[in-house]
């Protein structure tokens, strides 16, 4: 009974920590990288479709992402669902491919963005103290069905507690990261 606990509990940080991953990615540096289109859509025969899986999405240069779709008759589709995504991209058609630059990130936005990110971060901080305040609750539900003493609560209860903190500290880490990828010029 401790070790599902125990390992629910581990678990579920560690998929909140790969959800902040993703986030993060999501959060785009002057770089270009092909994976900050993959949560856009096209319209495909009427169905939204990630790009992905209508085009070859590859880095043209550092600063410039290529979309080559599949079928020629989506190159308008795929350009207008990148300029009315979220991402202040400004995609044009150059023959077969759609290039999308990557605008500089200017000092303000950037501080922006480090916002964000941090927001991001203290989202993921809560969602781990939750499961946290969760593993501690179902062990309080086994002393009162005694399936388990006191002491044994309480000594799950510290590991969980350094399982919360050894997350949090994953967390922390991945937040300096982001933002030094952020402010490097």
């Amino acid at each position: 009974m401790l070790g599902e606990v125990k390992k629910s509990a581990e678990q579920r940080m560690g998929k909140a920590l790969e959800a902040l991953k993703v986030d993060f990615s999501k959060v785009r540096t002057g770089r270009a990288h092909a994976g900050i289109l993959d949560h856009v859509m096209v319209d495909y025969y009427g169905n939204p479709t990630p790009i992905s899986q209508v085009a070859n999405v590859n880095l043209l240069d550092s600063r410039t992402i290529g979309v080559s779709p599949w079928e020629k008759k989506m190159l308008a589709q795929i350009e207008k669902a990148i300029r009315d995504s979220d991402l202040g991209l400004n995609p044009s058609t150059v023959g077969e491919v759609v290039r999308v630059p990557m605008p500089m990130l200017t000092e303000e936005r950037r501080r922006d963005l480090i916002k964000v990110v941090k927001g991001e971060a203290e989202n993921a901080r809560v969602a781990i103290r939750n499961i946290r305040r969760d593993a501690n609750s179902s062990l309080k539900d086994l002393v009162k069905d005694k399936v388990i003493s006191e002491d044994e609560e309480r000594r799950a209860q510290e590991e969980i507690q350094k399982l919360t903190d050894r997350y949090i500290a994953e967390v922390d880490k991945a937040l300096q990261a982001k933002e030094a990828d952020l402010l490097a010029v």
